[in-house]
């Protein structure tokens, strides 16, 4: 189930990509996408005071997600060759230079978002200067990029989802905040139409992301008292009335 609701969700974005815009797709990377599959799989077969508490450091983690494509970003712009591996990498070891420390930082629900939120903004500003692209000509959608797209996503997320079995709710809820469907798509866009257009997803990624941190803040709150299912449904109700009032408020005035 939960590689067939990512597999889902990561063609889709690299559909958004290609017949919308990078721009539109790279918001609603900050949706809570993969995050919420790994929350939601972690309440369901540990527990929801395990998810609750994972979730905390899950909204801290996020920062290692912005960490992650400021490395790819900048990595990406110093490679003539093997560009997408290399930058990879440097994602990758961005993003675990950042979790390593928080996880030995006792965090409280106030703590992690006043971080997070400080981060986003200052990655927002960082990123304010990339040029928006387009994708003129989207590549067909054939049976063989579909199963490719799949597995990147499928790969990536039973990781994570996986790793939380065996380790504490500090480390299940840093890895929950893997890019776990923003980074196959970066991949995805980065093979198929290059940097300028994965670098259009990496600077609109940081907007769409308080949508994720009311996500797991909700389900931190709300997983304890109702259970799993109903706090899934609020927490998604919480993420989508922030995109909704980001898309109304800001994307249509250009900014």
């Amino acid at each position: 189930m939960k590689i067939l609701v990512t597999i889902a969700i990561v063609v889709g974005l690299s559909v958004v990509a290609e017949h919308v815009s990078p721009r539109v797709a790279g918001v609603l990377s900050g949706y809570p996408l993969g995050a919420a599959i790994a929350l939601f799989f972690i309440g369901l077969e540990i527990g929801p005071a395990f998810a609750a508490e994972s979730a905390v450091y899950t909204i801290a983690g996020l920062v290692g997600s912005l960490c992650f494509v400021y490395a790819y970003y900048q990595t990406a712009l110093r490679c003539d060759r093997w560009t997408i591996p290399i930058a990879s990498t440097g994602a990758t070891a961005g993003y675990f230079a950042v979790i390593g420390p928080l996880h030995s930082i006792g965090l409280s629900k106030l703590s992690a978002v006043l971080f997070t939120v400080s981060a986003t903004f200052a990655f927002a500003f960082i990123f304010r200067n990339i040029e928006d692209s387009r994708i003129d000509r989207p590549v067909r959608l054939t049976f063989r990029v579909l199963v490719l797209r799949a597995a990147l996503a499928a790969v990536i997320i039973l990781m994570i989802t996986g790793a939380a079995k065996w380790v504490g709710p500090r480390w299940a809820g840093l890895f929950s905040a893997f890019p776990t469907t923003l980074f196959p798509l970066m991949l995805i866009v980065h093979i198929s139409y290059g940097r300028p257009a994965v670098n259009t997803i990496i600077k609109n990624f940081p907007r769409g992301l308080g949508s994720l941190i009311l996500y797991a803040l909700g389900v931190s709150f709300l997983y304890p008292c109702f259970g799993v299912l109903p706090g899934t449904i609020v927490a998604f109700m919480l993420a989508t009335a922030y995109l909704v009032v980001y898309g109304t408020v800001v994307m249509k005035t250009g900014k």
